[in-house]
């Protein structure tokens, strides 16, 4: 760092470069008396001297270097306001790629990113400010969430050439789908535009984004593509009403002033080949809003709207609204109008199964078989009421998983479960209460014994390598998801993953080598002839488990160097280990029983309903 510069941070950004949370910063503002002072902001945000804070950190051996990509990005992140950041983060990646001349980027910033680019690659240390300016206003941006984008893809299918995105914001759906000939997008904010485009540049897809209003101003007139794939923003009041009453994209009805999503949706069709796919992510509310229900008949009627999937609540996008997926085809005059929709309720560790079951659909049809489970064909005449509500609760269930007629067989794979599972019950025995005594691993880091990684935010691809997801984590799945490889890091056999949400931590020993290491994920490298990957596993787990009395403790964000694991020798870490080990291979078992448990109930439960199953005589 240059002397005499000016650049400041907040409490947030000193706790991003060092790796610890907002909270630790506060403590070290009340414990040490020469933490640099306040040189700017307010009482609840203020902002610290760069160059004092670096010195301090160092000095007190929080870290024995600021990692350069921190000092870059403050460097750029203190080149201009919140509403001018993103001019200077895309003129920053431009310059790494090659493009542009420098105007906004300063000369100290520029040589840190010089410094990062030989040290990292171009293109990686381009994709690290793309990621972290998207962080950084998550609240504002409302990015797809890169999980949803992958399903929105698998929904659109294989062999699509050509893909649009009509509000593309840093163009992560755009980026999602491989092997493109060509990605169009449009963004009515320029400066996002601009990241987009570096975002397409770096995933090597052929493409070009236009600014622009895409409802008033369309700067694709005329184009058709293979697919669409867009997150349109919702709820918008001045969207064009007035300007487009009598526009020709209005096939299926005027869209009401206050459903902007039914005109993106109409908007997305009239870009469609015949036979195209367009996958749109919708407000729920768009499904049975009683303004709508005109368009929605004749979407349906016609044979457009053919999928609607609900989404977990937990993962709306900066608006906290439920959500769902609409999957809508560009009719061809060859092909018979369909009777049936596909309702569904998805979860992220059902996402691969519903987008098979759909492509099933689509290609197979079959009205009798509805399907069972948390997705099923219904007869478009069913939902032709006076409100066409295509709410997937309102018609499938996901405790209906187990055909009637297929109960016995259902059932008899069931008891043998439960019979190995009597055998997997760990065995432990009750001691005198003890403390143990510990250490955090941050003093193991120190000694060598471990090591420790983060994968930061990144996107992934769709193609490449198998990647572990804290999706995977939390649900206990096998990896699907697959990434580029490139300058990520790749787990090896005995790895402990650490994935956090609010108040919980998953936790898994990896057994394969060659996995990716997913977004947002710690990856703990023990050295095996000092530290038991299973004892530390066991302990890790233990941070997040409910106390006798029912409280648990607050986690929100996984700071490993802070850990407190029991200090014991290898010999007496291996036997907790193999015990730990057997616990979570019981938990796994337990987890797919409660699963086959659930399906074996409702089938019986629906079999007596429906008269296909009877108790016995």
């Amino acid at each position: 760092m240059m002397a005499g510069d000016e650049a400041t941070v907040t409490a947030a950004d000193i706790a991003r470069m060092v790796g610890v949370g907002r909270a630790a910063v506060s403590n070290w503002r009340r414990r040490y008396a020469d933490f640099p002072a306040p040189v700017g902001g307010t009482a609840t945000s203020p902002t610290f001297s760069l160059e004092a804070v670096e010195e301090w950190l160092l000095g007190q051996g929080k870290v024995a270097e600021v990692p350069l990509r921190e000092r870059a990005w403050q460097q750029i992140r203190n080149a201009a306001d919140d509403l001018h950041l993103g001019a200077v983060v895309a003129e920053a990646a431009e310059l790494l790629l090659g493009q542009g001349r420098r105007r906004l980027v300063a000369a100290p910033a520029w040589r840190l990113l010089q410094e990062l680019a030989e040290e990292q690659g171009s293109a990686e240390a381009a994709r690290f400010l793309l990621d972290r300016y998207a962080e950084v206003h998550s609240r504002r941006l409302f990015e797809t969430p890169p999980e949803i984008a992958r399903f929105m893809a698998d929904l659109a299918g294989s062999g699509i050439r050509s893909v649009l995105d009509p509000a593309c914001g840093l163009g992560t759906l755009l980026s999602t789908i491989g092997h493109l000939d060509q990605a169009h997008g449009q963004e009515a904010d320029d400066t996002v535009a601009r990241l987009a485009r570096t975002r397409l540049a770096l995933a090597g897809i052929e493409g070009a984004v236009r600014t622009g209003d895409s409802l008033r101003h369309d700067s694709w007139p005329g184009l058709t593509v293979d697919a669409v794939l867009c997150h349109p923003p919702f709820n918008e009041r001045n969207w064009g009403y007035d300007d487009l009453v009598s526009d020709p994209r209005w096939e299926y009805g005027l869209p009401p002033k206050a459903e902007s999503e039914l005109a993106w949706v109409q908007h997305a069709l009239a870009h469609l080949k015949p036979g195209g796919v367009a996958v749109l992510l919708m407000p729920a509310v768009a499904a049975n809003r009683r303004s709508g229900r005109r368009i929605r008949s004749n979407l349906l009627r016609q044979g457009a709207l053919q999928a609607v999937i609900g989404l977990p609540s937990r993962m709306g996008v900066g608006t906290g609204l439920p959500l769902h997926l609409w999957v809508l085809r560009k009719p061809s005059g060859h092909d018979p109008v369909p009777s049936h929709v596909f309702l569904a309720e998805a979860e992220p560790e059902t996402f691969e199964e519903i987008a098979s079951r759909w492509h099933e659909t689509r290609t197979a049809p079959d009205p009798e078989a509805r399907g069972t489970g948390p997705a099923r064909t219904v007869p478009i005449i069913e939902l032709m009421d006076e409100n066409v509500d295509l709410t997937p609760g309102r018609h499938v269930s996901a405790d209906d998983q187990a055909p009637e007629q297929q109960f016995p067989a259902v059932r008899e794979r069931l008891l043998e479960r439960i019979d190995r599972l009597s055998a997997m019950i760990p065995d432990v025995v009750a001691v005198p209460a003890k403390a143990m005594p510990t250490v955090d691993l941050a003093e193991t880091e120190r000694a060598g014994a471990i090591k420790v990684l983060s994968s930061g935010r990144y996107d992934v691809t769709g193609s490449g390598d198998l990647v572990l997801t804290d999706q995977d984590l939390f649900s206990g799945a096998a990896p699907q998801a697959r990434t580029q490889p490139d300058d990520r890091v790749v787990t090896e056999p005995g790895d402990v993953v650490v994935a956090a949400r609010a108040g919980e931590l998953a936790v898994r020993v990896v057994a394969d080598k060659g996995v990716v290491l997913g977004p947002r994920l710690t990856l703990l490298r023990p050295d095996p002839q000092r530290i038991d990957a299973y004892f530390l596993a066991g302990f890790l787990r233990a941070l997040s488990t409910p106390s006798p009395g029912g409280t648990q403790s607050s986690i929100s964000r996984f700071d490993p160097r802070r850990v407190q694991v029991p200090r014991v020798p290898v010999e007496e870490q291996r036997r907790y280990g193999e015990t730990f080990r057997k616990v979570f291979e019981f938990e796994d078992e337990l987890r797919d029983i409660g699963v086959a448990g659930r399906a074996a109930v409702a089938s019986i439960v629906k079999g007596f309903g429906r008269g296909e199953l009877a108790p016995p005589e």
